[in-house]
């Protein structure tokens, strides 16, 4: 996927970027793998903002996607690849031979009429889906599953991919695009390839209005608030925050404080973070 820039026939113009598309080959989705998607504005059950400057947003419908992989041994063909406005990855169609269709994560380098399938037998080849125990160690895989049968959950945004470091015993270990080290069961599921669209973080907005389409509100900096709105407020002109570290309009520590449990059980599945450190 390429990035393509815009004639400067506004300043906003003159900065921003997007994507080519040379990757999608199917410009209309699967009517019956569409579902609707309600809007939520960032708000709970109870009406409550509970995730602050979301709303708008162009609307849209949810594509239904296969992250289980659980059709064993049926070959599926891809029939296109499409874009989805629910993910920063590309998606694939495929339709089984029985005749049954789904939508996968489209990994980098799968192109139409291409044959994957799932399932232990299947070869480990881009775009095929099996168990970690069936893949040779150093290998590059995406959609990874946490749990055996819960689907992937790991690595599937564009461009990002994770390597089969290991395998010994019940377990396998991955090196995550983080940097994380960790555990997950040698009888998850994960698929092989990395996930394709690898360019989307490379797109300038170029203009508010754009990043409003996307469903983002505005964001206003505590420090230009009074100091009864937000903690960093108040101040002749531009001023420091008057803290010893940022905080949240509430008062609580921001940005860079730890928010993990001590004693999180998954801790254990955690050879080592991302900053280097091993857990103890």
């Amino acid at each position: 996927m390429g990035i393509k820039t815009y004639n400067p026939y506004t300043p906003s113009r003159r900065q921003m970027t997007g994507s080519d598309f040379s990757e999608i080959t199917k410009t209309t989705p699967e009517k019956s793998l569409l579902d609707s998607k309600s809007r939520k504005a960032g708000r709970n059950n109870q009406g409550k903002i509970t995730v602050r400057h979301r709303g708008g947003g162009a609307k849209k419908k949810y594509r239904v996607i296969d992250f289980k992989r659980r059709k064993d041994g049926i070959p599926a063909t891809v029939m296109g690849i499409e874009y989805d406005p629910n993910r920063s990855a590309n998606i694939a169609l495929i339709s089984y031979a029985d005749g049954e269709k789904a939508y996968i994560l489209a990994p980098e380098g799968l192109k139409d009429g291409m044959k994957v399938m799932n399932g232990p037998e299947a070869e480990v080849r881009v775009g095929n889906c099996l168990p970690l125990s069936e893949i040779a160690v150093g290998t590059q895989i995406h959609n990874i599953e946490m749990y055996p049968g819960k689907g992937g959950q790991l690595v599937r945004s564009a461009g990002n991919s994770a390597q089969l470091m290991a395998k010994e015993g019940k377990y396998a270990t991955l090196r995550l695009p983080s940097g994380e080290m960790r555990m997950v069961p040698i009888i998850c599921r994960a698929t092989v390839g990395v996930v394709g669209n690898g360019d989307h973080s490379l797109i300038n907005i170029g203009k508010a209005g754009r990043k409003r389409h996307l469903g983002f509100r505005p964001t206003v900096r505590g420090s230009v608030m009074n100091p009864n709105d937000h903690p960093h407020g108040g101040g002749e002109g531009k001023t420091g925050i008057g803290l010893p570290g940022p905080s949240t309009p509430w008062g609580k520590p921001a940005l860079g404080l730890k928010t993990r449990k001590k004693n999180k059980p998954s801790n254990k599945m955690i050879v080592r973070r991302r900053d280097g450190k091993t857990i103890k």
